[in-house]
């Protein structure tokens, strides 16, 4: 792995919604009017202005470095519907929704689903100081209900791009999910968070099984189990782990998985 590069480094790691998180809105909304002014409708002024809070109080962000190896990946692929589970304050959803906005030939669609109610509440504040509200959904609620949701309403029918940064062992669960409901399919790409730091081997293990492993294993759990839990164990995935860093300077790294249908 290549060094540590980043052109900011976090704060040492510690837990997150001890108050911190308000502390970061509040720092950007109290500023006076002509810089809070430079922000408005300015993504990377707002990423920028999240980052140096970040130097003094630690927050779980992408990060400047695996935060570029996924706008590449949005810039390569292109997708027009884009769903990211767990937004905590909106750094990743101002980071990528601003770029699929730039380069997505169609009017794209970018949805976060935040369990938290007030850290939801804080990523639209900043969706709509960064001028991203017609681009941006905020659902609000556990993963799986919202996906649901969203599907049962005619919103979201299939995802291009998929960003897992939630719950860990929600992973798999999420993932069976959406292919059950048909959101993944040929074409579809999979960005994990931490597969290294915590780590995650449920979720590397179904995303690089083969078919036939995958069967194996779901005759193995029996019947009692609905097509939900089960996903759709016929679908053929290609993964590959790019190393990063964290934004402390802690390596880690994404998981980057393509649905290549049946």
């Amino acid at each position: 792995m290549s060094k540590f590069t980043s052109k900011i480094s976090y704060a040492e790691q510690h837990d997150f919604n001890d108050g911190r998180e308000i502390d970061l809105l509040l720092s950007i909304f109290h500023l006076p009017p002509e810089n809070l002014a430079r922000l408005r409708n300015n993504p990377p002024a707002i990423l920028a202005a999240i980052d140096q809070f970040a130097t003094q109080k630690y927050l779980m962000n992408i990060g400047e470095l695996k935060g570029k190896l996924i706008t590449d990946l949005i810039s390569q692929t292109k997708p027009t519907t884009m769903v990211e589970l767990g937004g905590y304050v909106g750094y990743s959803t101002i980071l990528f929704a601003s770029h699929l906005r730039a380069v997505s030939t169609a009017p794209p669609r970018y949805f976060c689903l935040e369990l938290n109610p007030v850290f939801g509440a804080m990523i639209m504040a900043l969706v709509d100081l960064a001028g991203l509200t017609e681009v941006v959904t905020v659902a609000i609620g556990p993963s799986d209900v919202s996906l649901k949701r969203l599907h049962a309403e005619g919103v979201l029918a299939k995802i291009d791009m998929l960003f897992l940064d939630h719950y860990k062992p929600a992973y798999v669960r999420d993932l069976k999910l959406c292919e059950s409901l048909g959101l993944v399919a040929a074409g579809s790409v999979l960005v994990a968070d931490n597969v290294v730091k915590p780590g995650n081997p449920p979720y590397l293990e179904y995303v690089r099984a083969s078919v036939e492993e995958k069967k194996v294993k779901k005759e193995a759990l029996g019947v009692g189990l609905g097509d939900e839990a089960m996903g759709d164990p016929l679908l053929r995935y290609k993964s590959r782990m790019v190393e990063s860093f964290e934004p402390t300077g802690i390596p880690d790294a994404i998981e980057i998985t393509v649905c290549e249908g049946y």
